[in-house]
């Protein structure tokens, strides 16, 4: 079962850009777990302080590995060192994946293959 982590969290606007960088080294190991399929922060071009943390895991064993693991305890000293604040990240199993363009290349928003 495929699960995903996604949601915000907020930085002051002058630190973002260096918060960025200094996980950078650490969303590219984290990607090295076993079960990682996507792991990224990224800054939102709509907003100076948001930052959107999206994760694909391929279990919430896989997850549950990662929570307990150094990547992620090195991931909070990261983050505690900057004035985050209005974090709302939330996790989803994923019962059914499919494209979101079907054979002829529609795009669809129902879900078309069984």
């Amino acid at each position: 079962m495929t699960v995903l982590v996604a949601g915000t969290v907020e930085v002051k606007a002058e630190d973002r850009a260096k918060a960025l960088a200094d996980a950078t080294a650490l969303m590219a190991e984290t990607r090295s777990q076993k079960g990682c399929q996507h792991y990224v922060w990224s800054a939102d071009p709509t907003s100076d302080t948001r930052i959107y943390v999206y994760e694909n895991w391929d279990s919430s064993e896989d997850l549950s590995a990662h929570l307990a693991g150094p990547f992620y305890a090195k991931m909070l000293g990261v983050l505690g060192s900057y004035d985050v604040s209005n974090v709302e990240v939330s996790k989803f199993k994923i019962a059914l994946e499919e494209p979101v363009y079907d054979p002829e290349g529609k795009p669809r928003g129902d879900f078309f293959t069984g």
